[in-house]
């Protein structure tokens, strides 16, 4: 049986395209996300982009490339895009962080199939639109933070040959001249589309190819699910890339684009009776309102959870909130991102809530029955100096003495991480760097893309800040990451052997860092190239920059995480739900 044509097949890139033979120092960029170093988990909207145009007869495929190039070495993506001859490619360019990856593979799809159009969507692609068009293995972007249903236009377009005037958020070529179609393509919710990991499995059953859908390296091991509640916010913290005024300015969106409660709680439930694993719901359910937190809270109550789920929320929620969430999700666990313990500096970022009101909160949560609380701070914030960043772990061990005491082991986890590797295009502190104590060293898209290919990760760093330079921001967060390393195995969260391995990975990291930047003060060219080779072939040994233990980010899921009939069943059989 021969696999299926497709219309469209939307394919995500490394962070850095030749990753496997590149002398690079990525460091500590990725270190509280799922993913590794070169960014391999895809945006959600992969997901109902699939779902929306399978929905409208289209056929959609997704491939992983940055995590078939990561588990084997031998993986030719090259020979993998000739085979392929889709009516269309897509590829995201969501983060920053891809800008580099992004482009090479689309210099490759061009190369091998010069006729096939290239699209490219996602938020970084929205903000530099007119200069991502403008590269020639580029064909079409689309902007926005909705891009199901102009993408489903375009694609309609392409194949029944139609002008593309009509469709909306498209920035496109005719001809030398540069097009950009009104943005007016902006839902007031999210209830048109459709979070549905079905649609995953039946394409990765369709297309035989279950790596390809792989969100991310160890989702086998670990697999975690993500819902979505928002699309925008109501906040407008100065380093967020997705702020409200990030949102108006990239998307459009004058206020949040909210999922109806009882289609969250149905897609959650859906998903749990399929697989037995975590669940984040992404974005702060608190900030659409009292009412839709209870009705949706009284809805997930019906689904009788029995997965673990995660909640994040931008300020402290109150004891009342805390304890409707634990009659509704037996399983609940909280995320919170103070960013510092300083609170001047927490509101210079735009975070207006105090310490006391921090530490009520988690008190309040575990007293009802929270499974875990993840506590997440920040290097690179506005006001923020070295001593500041000191202060914060100090702060963290104070956080771990208070709640990490007998009979609450190992139910409070902190961890601090740099703003790595860029300021997020579309935050005020990119758009106004001085106004907010930050100096840029890239501003367009080619440079970042450039920056990437920098052989550490100190010099792809975007910014310094009055307060500190690059080179502060590296070796505080090298020193933080120690001190926080030896009050984690104090208070147990990681075994003494696990403590030892960090504590000598970010050693040896840091001395390869001195090494990197001795070679490239008085070395360039090739002879800087290949003396760098050299040097990271010698520490091949360290294995991947982490600052912390990975899989103490992990929540605690069932042994058999595979409802194997279940997921049979709903291959061969059409959804209720859908």
């Amino acid at each position: 049986m021969p696999v299926p044509k497709c219309d469209l097949i939307l394919l995500h890139a490394p962070s850095v395209y030749d990753f496997r033979k590149r002398s690079t120092l990525f460091g500590p960029i990725s270190d509280v996300v799922p993913s590794t170093q070169i960014f391999e988990m895809y945006p959600i909207g992969f997901m109902t982009i699939l779902e929306h145009l399978g929905r409208h007869g289209l056929s959609v495929r997704i491939i992983n490339v940055a995590l078939r190039m990561l588990l084997r070495r031998s993986f030719d993506a090259e020979k993998l895009l000739t085979s392929l001859k889709p009516l269309a490619f897509g590829l995201d360019l969501h983060w920053l962080a891809h800008a580099q990856g992004s482009l090479e593979l689309a210099k490759i799809i061009k190369r091998v199939h010069p006729q096939i159009p290239v699209i490219f969507g996602g938020l970084s692609a929205s903000y530099f639109h007119e200069e991502l068009i403008r590269y020639p293995q580029v064909d079409y972007v689309i902007r926005g933070d909705s891009a199901e249903e102009p993408l489903r236009l375009l694609v309609e377009a392409i194949k029944e040959g139609r002008p593309l005037q009509q469709v909306p958020n498209l920035t496109w070529k005719n001809g030398p001249e540069v097009v950009v179609n009104a943005l007016s393509h902006v839902p007031a919710d999210l209830d048109g589309v459709s979070f549905s990991y079905r649609s995953i499995m039946k394409s990765c059953a369709r297309h035989r190819d279950i790596l390809g859908h792989l969100p991310f390296k160890v989702w086998f091991r670990y697999p975690i699910l993500a819902a979505l509640s928002v699309r925008g916010c109501i906040h407008n913290c100065v380093l967020c890339g997705g702020s409200a005024e990030a949102y108006w300015r990239i998307c459009g969106r004058a206020r949040p684009a909210y999922r109806k409660p009882e289609l969250m709680a149905q897609d959650i439930g859906t998903i749990a009776r399929y697989i037995r694993a975590p669940m984040i719901i992404l974005g702060d359910i608190m900030q659409a309102g009292d009412k839709y937190v209870e009705n949706l809270l009284a809805a997930l109550k019906k689904q009788n959870l029995k997965n673990h789920v995660a909640l994040e929320f931008f300020l402290p929620p109150g004891r009342k909130m805390l304890e409707m969430v634990a009659a509704s999700i037996p399983k609940f666990n909280l995320q919170i991102s103070p960013e510092s313990h300083d609170e001047d500096v927490r509101r210079s970022f735009g975070r207006s809530y105090s310490n006391d009101q921090l530490e009520k909160s988690i008190e309040d949560a575990l007293d009802v029955g929270c499974r875990r609380v993840d506590v997440f701070f920040m290097i690179g914030l506005p006001g923020q100096t070295r001593h500041s960043v000191v202060e914060t772990v100090r702060y963290c061990g104070e956080l771990l003495r208070r709640f990490g005491g007998p009979g609450r082991h190992g139910l409070l986890h902190p961890y601090i991480s740099p703003l790595a590797p860029f300021l997020d295009p579309g935050s005020r502190a990119f758009e106004e760097p001085e106004k907010y104590g930050y100096t840029l060293f890239y501003r367009t898209l080619e440079e970042h893309r450039k920056a990437l290919l920098a052989p550490s990760w100190k010099e792809t760093l975007n910014y310094e800040t009055t307060w500190m330079t690059r080179a502060d921001i590296v070796d505080v967060t090298y020193e933080a990451a120690l001190e926080l390393n030896s009050l984690k195995r104090e208070y147990g969260l990681i075994g003494r052997r696990e403590g030892k391995r960090i504590a000598e990975m970010i050693e040896r990291e840091r001395l390869l860092l001195r090494e990197i930047d001795s070679i490239t003060a008085s070395h360039d060219g090739d002879e800087g190239d290949q003396l760098l080779q050299e040097l990271m072939k010698s520490h091949s040994s360290t294995g991947p920059s982490t600052i912390c233990k990975k899989d103490e980010m992990n929540w605690p899921s069932a042994w058999v995480r595979f409802n194997v009939i279940r997921i049979a069943r709903g291959l061969l059989t059409r959804s209720r739900e859908t």
